[in-house]
């Protein structure tokens, strides 16, 4: 089994994509798989979670750190950056069984050929700790000089965040305090693995004497901690970065092991398909909380500033269910933040005059949503554009209710609801309640004025996936009403029988979209009345390739033409809803009339078609969405806004299209069950995830299906 992606070669036009390729993270931070010469130019960056600072008007983001693998070697006084002095020869490798990323690079100078290696990962033991080793070798005495220090000067999106910057040195450990603009301080240190009488203060620059094949070596144990962790991070950070890098990445790597050994897939006949689909579950894996408590997974990961650092739907429709499969714990951080920022969620509703919670759209601490009203700049004005996600996307709140249900039917664990989850249901529930409206003429209740998932359709009335994710929350009202039977004093608490008493004559005559005479479900009312213009239509309206598509100038506004999959991702979630033809004929509606301008989009298309038996029409698009990282290419910019890094939604929803489509691994009262769908071309596939804390095993193969202990 391969564990290994590796390129050849500098190409300028691929340092965006290269970054996210070969970050190394633990769910703490994350950092770019930039080279250690490089700079905020290269958009090298040290991404922490869950803290943020907003500059003067700017977009309020989360922080990157000081860089502590800032390093760069030079002879003669010329720095050999390999964006100003092209090498003989580059490669960079990622090791993603352990976290392990690397390079080698080859310069040909007039003294000799000299060699640089290095190889970094950022420890899965413990989440505030990194490690670097340098290696140079020459095939010619050569005198060199290797800067290596921490560079204070970030990249940010929307900075400065940082007030002042000052430096020191205690026992041959260089440190950084960062202060934050908004309060607060990041520290960043870092040790090296000479003795301290060749370290030179401030500047951290050691001059080895190489000799012709004598490799000379230079590692560093280095620790990010911030004012959020403790009281004083500066001396947190010089403390805990005493160890040896050895030791640090044995540690790792065991830990490492223990994570693949209740998540490894292996697909026989297949090797593309299983690299991907593994190396989705390491990006996964690298932007996981792990130190427990109320904590979610951001939009990009921990790939930089983009989108905000902010936590979205992403969470609990496409990447709750592999850890719910894997790592219970994490999933139940992940729900336990939602819980946690609930009131935010009751200041939001009520900011907009509605009853119970609506969630932000783009979520950072406390539920503050960090989703401005002008999303995007027009290209040709320059000037911010009004856009509704943060007003109209009421289908968030819903998948909050989503994964708290799907977490207690897959782990039996209903602490969740007595530790807050049973009120975000019932607070969910009345913001739906709230959001009814009956037309004069129709005489039942619908839902409008939303933004479904198709963001380029703004402001609609009775969008199918909407409107079915709020039945879903006043069905979930009523689960959990029987499941609180025992205990009268919670359900009093959160007011579930006097709010059911109110909800179920409106439920009864709630309007949801069905299928006409064609077998489609209209996606919202008036759509099927769009020009019904094709992709290649549409984009050659484009002026400019950075043109946002949707709202009211964009291209595909008036148009049929969606974003990502709406009315395919309602029937990927409840296929039970319709018989399977109804399945197919709306996959193959849609689809073609579908931008795939979101990363989540191809995985809805692949789990539907194989609801309706389609394998071979979903592989595609479990490739693409297995392999956003691997290709590469994604969109970089909304209009005039930065929006590329990594697509942990992507891996996620790849995940859910592997055990839910190909597999078919259901539920029912509990127990797990195959259903598999597999691509022809498969030999074998093996899944393994957690179930009653035992891990199992579904093993498949042509004609048979096991399910087993592992």
């Amino acid at each position: 089994m391969k564990f290994e992606i590796s390129k050849t070669g500098c190409d300028p036009a691929s340092i965006p994509d290269d970054g996210n390729r070969f970050l190394i993270g633990n769910g703490y931070m994350g950092v770019r798989g930039t080279l250690e010469e490089f700079t905020k130019k290269e958009l090298a960056a040290v991404n922490l979670a869950g803290i943020y600072d907003q500059a003067d008007d700017g977009w309020r983001e989360p922080l990157n750190a000081p860089n502590p693998f800032y390093t760069v070697v030079s002879v003669n006084g010329g720095a050999l950056r390999v964006q100003d002095f092209p090498p003989a020869e580059h490669e960079q490798r990622l090791d993603f069984r352990y976290g392990l990323a690397s390079r080698k690079t080859v310069w040909n100078l007039a003294k000799g050929r000299l060699t640089l290696r290095a190889e970094r990962f950022a420890s899965m033991d413990n989440s505030h700790l990194l490690g670097l080793k340098i290696t140079l070798c020459a095939n010619a005495d050569m005198r060199v000089k290797l800067e290596a220090g921490i560079d204070a000067d970030v990249w940010d999106i929307h900075g400065p965040h940082y007030s002042s910057v000052k430096f020191g040195e205690k026992d041959g450990v260089l440190i950084c305090e960062a202060a934050v603009q908004s309060g607060g301080t990041v520290a960043v240190s870092r040790n090296f693995s000479l003795p301290p009488d060749e370290f030179m203060r401030g500047t951290a620059i050691y001059l080895p004497e190489l000799k012709a094949g004598v490799e000379f070596s230079l590692s560093s144990v280095c620790a990010v901690y911030t004012s959020k962790d403790l009281q004083n991070p500066a001396e947190a950070a010089q403390k805990s970065c005493a160890g040896s890098y050895e030791n640090l990445l044995k540690a790792s790597k065991a830990r490492w092991d223990e994570i693949w050994d209740c998540s490894l897939v292996e697909i026989e006949g297949d090797e593309e398909a299983e690299l991907a689909m593994n190396y989705s579950l390491y990006h996964l894996n690298c932007v996981a909380p792990r130190g427990g408590g109320a904590v979610s997974i951001a939009a990009r990961g921990l790939s930089g500033q983009t989108y905000k650092g902010a936590v979205f739907w992403d969470s609990e429709i496409f990447m709750l269910d592999y850890f719910l499969a894997s790592q219970p714990e994490i999933a139940r951080s992940l729900l336990r933040y939602r819980i946690e920022t609930l009131p935010g969620a009751l200041k939001k509703a009520a900011s907009y005059g509605w009853e119970g919670a609506f969630y932000a759209w783009e979520s950072q601490e406390g539920g503050f949503d960090a989703c401005s009203d002008y999303n995007i700049t027009d290209v040709f004005t320059e000037r911010p554009v009004r856009t509704y996600f943060k007003d109209k996307q009421a289908h968030i709140s819903a998948a909050v209710v989503w994964g708290i249900m799907r977490y207690i039917e897959r782990t039996g664990d209903l602490s969740l609801l007595k530790e807050g989850g049973a009120r975000v249901i019932a607070e969910c529930a009345r913001f739906y309640k709230s959001l009814l409206v009956m037309p004069n003429a129709r005489k039942r209740w619908e839902i409008h004025d939303v933004v479904g998932p198709d963001e380029y359709h703004e402001r609609v009335n009775n969008n199918a996936y909407t409107n079915r994710m709020a039945l879903f929350v006043f069905d979930a009202l009523e689960k959990i009403s029987e499941i609180l039977q025992e205990d009268e004093k919670l359900e009093r608490e959160c007011g579930i029988a006097a709010l059911l008493e109110e909800i179920r004559p409106l439920r009864e005559n709630f309007y949801m979209p069905k299928p006409g005479e064609s077998g489609l479900i209209e996606q919202f009312d008036g759509y099927f009345s769009l020009e019904d213009a094709s992709l290649a239509e549409a984009r050659s309206r484009l002026k400019d390739p950075r043109e946002y598509w949707g709202g009211s100038h964009g291209v595909a506004g008036d148009t049929q033409i969606i974003k990502q999959a709406d009315v395919a991702t309602m029937l990927a979630m409840f296929p039970q809803d319709y018989p399977e033809e109804i399945l197919r004929r709306n996959w193959e509606f849609y689809e073609p009339r579908t931008e795939h301008g979101s990363s989540l989009s191809a995985c809805m298309y692949a789990l539907l078609a194989c609801r309706f038996g389609n394998a071979e029409a979903a592989y595609p698009f479990f490739m693409k969405s297995a392999c956003a990282e691997l290709r590469g290419g994604g969109k970089q910019w909304a209009g005039l806004v930065y929006i590329g890094g990594t697509h942990p939604a992507a891996a996620g929803g790849a995940w859910k299209v592997l055990a839910q489509g190909f597999a078919g691994l259901e539920y029912s009262d509990g127990k797990p069950s195959l259903r598999p769908c597999p691509p022809r071309h498969w030999k074998r596939l093996r899944l393994r995830f957690i179930h009653e804390g035992q891990i199992m095993l579904a093993d498949i193969t042509p004609g048979k299906a096991e399910l087993k202990s592992k």
